[in-house]
């Protein structure tokens, strides 16, 4: 793996930093203040995506046919990467660009294809996910929703919870058991369903972690035509691990949390205190992490680029993210805990509660764990 950017790459990352400078406003840092799944911040990427559309920086990466360019993976991340510095201007959209669209690309009919890819391309679209359950959380073979098929159409019945962006989103990219009903992975299926169809009912879930963010979604007798269904009955879990594998190493977190660990030590430093000999072996500590999962997300997307399988390599690259999140906050919380009160310092505040979940979406840290113990050490399941 070479570690060098080509000129190419550091001219696509100055391009998107000047974009960011001349297209966020003045009052960004108030508007992200509380997250992705804010009203304020959803009704701006409503805005700013269009603009980043036109600009040929939303997906670049994808295929021209969608509204792309044909542009190397690389750009994908080097994209990611300034966006999450700059607090994520895309808000929820960046679901669309890493993962819902490209997964309609590769198990799509060509009708989805044509109704819901050009709108994600354009900058217009907000989709939720409908995975976890109440009783089926990180282990979404336990799930219960069902969706029973009437005639040309399918009959969905049950209750999905920890459901990000679901009370502005368009569409929901939703996960029912089929057919028989049968337990595990058997019988799952993935349906498109508009979040307007009558029966549909959305509960925010008040959290630390921004306005907005996850709710409690009810589906009652909710009728949706079979040709929303995506793929086979049955074949979800397949696409499942398609989209995860996209969704784990396409947040990158770890740029955001050097950004801030960066401003805490320019605090630290206004104080006086950047002498100190354990502050500065607890920030270089830190800024290692934060590094380590760098590498360890760049090394998932050099096997992608070269047309390698990703497979626990993705979870690996995951857990650090979180790892890094989580030691940035700490790191902050120790040696800075009054910028944690009140809003003089808003970027902190932002991360933290970010930092929350991030061990939490897209599969628990602790399923991350047993599927690198299962796949990476070879290790066989409930070995302690």
């Amino acid at each position: 793996m070479d570690f060098e950017w080509t000129e190419e790459d550091r001219a696509f990352r100055a391009r998107v930093r000047a974009f960011l400078e001349q297209e966020l406003p003045p009052d960004w840092a108030e508007i992200s203040r509380h997250g992705p799944g804010s009203r304020e911040q959803t009704e701006f990427s409503l805005q700013f995506c269009p603009k980043l559309a036109a600009a040929g920086l939303l997906v670049p990466h994808w295929p021209r046919q969608w509204g792309g360019a044909d542009r190397p993976t690389w750009e994908h991340f080097i994209l990611g990467e300034e966006m999450w510095a700059a607090g994520e201007p895309r808000g929820a959209q960046y679901m669309n660009v890493n993962w819902i669209g490209p997964t309609l690309m590769r198990y799509g009919s060509p009708g989805q294809q044509e109704r819901y890819i050009p709108a994600m391309a354009n900058g217009t679209a907000i989709w939720c996910q409908g995975f976890s359950e109440p009783n089926a959380g990180s282990d979404l073979a336990r799930l219960g929703t069902r969706a029973v098929r009437d005639g040309d159409d399918y009959v969905i019945n049950g209750q999905k919870i920890w459901t990000s962006y679901a009370g502005l989103a368009h569409n929901c990219f939703l996960l029912a058991r089929t057919g028989d009903g049968a337990s595990g992975k058997a019988g799952i299926a993935i349906f498109l369903v508009d979040m307007k169809t009558p029966g549909i009912e959305v509960r925010s879930i008040p959290s630390l972690i921004g306005h907005g963010d996850i709710h409690e979604t009810f589906f009652t007798d909710v009728r949706v035509p079979a040709s929303a269904r995506l793929g086979e009955e049955g074949q979800a879990w397949s696409i499942i691990g398609y989209s995860l594998a996209n969704e784990r190493v396409g947040i990158p977190r770890y740029e955001m949390a050097a950004r801030v660990l960066d401003q805490m030590v320019l605090e630290l430093r206004r104080r006086g205190r950047d002498g100190d000999a354990t502050v500065q072996a607890r920030a270089g500590s830190v800024a290692a992490s934060c590094e380590a999962a760098r590498m360890l997300v760049h090394r998932t997307v050099d096997m992608r680029a070269r047309g390698q399988a990703v497979d626990a390599e993705a979870s690996l690259a995951r857990v650090a993210v979180a790892e890094a999140d989580q030691a940035v906050t700490e790191f902050g919380m120790e040696f800075l805990p009054d910028a944690f009160v009140g809003d003089a310092f808003p970027a902190f505040l932002a991360h933290h509660e970010r930092a929350i979940v991030t061990g939490i979406a897209a599969g628990a840290t602790e399923i991350q764990l047993g599927l690198i113990a299962r796949r990476w050490l070879g290790l066989p399941n409930g070995a302690s």
